[in-house]
């Protein structure tokens, strides 16, 4: 099984909602480092999974739409608490809406909010 990861870094803001999590509950920003990690088991002809750059495009349409802005404010969290479990889940989501290369069979984001912390989702495709 073959991964290629590409790393960008960007910043949002959120506040969390539905508990009591002291200043985590006040607009706060964070300095995300997203990792996306796609998989399989077939290169195509040029020995590629996916071309970096298709993917690094991806990446970057997709987090310059979350880049400096209220992740509360945005409709992908309506109804739902922000947290980094969430976040990481939309951006796979979103990213794989972007990559038009289907030579790969999961795809996976880990989306750091800090140094110490992070959350991972993983689907299969």
């Amino acid at each position: 099984m073959y991964t290629v990861t590409v790393i960008q870094d960007f910043i949002a803001q959120h506040y969390l909602i539905g508990g009591d999590w002291g200043e985590e509950n006040h607009l706060h920003s964070h300095p995300y480092k997203l990792e996306l990690r796609l998989e399989g088991d077939k290169l195509d002809k040029h020995g590629y999974l996916v071309d970096i750059v298709e993917i690094e495009n991806a990446i970057k349409k997709t987090i310059n739409y979350f880049r400096d802005k209220s992740l509360n404010d945005l409709p992908e969290f309506e109804g739902l608490n922000p947290s980094i479990e969430h976040f990481t889940r939309i951006l796979c989501q979103k990213i794989l809406a972007e990559i038009t290369t289907q030579n790969f069979s999961a795809i996976s984001t880990v989306l750091w909010e800090n140094d110490e912390a992070w959350a991972s989702y993983r689907m299969d495709v």
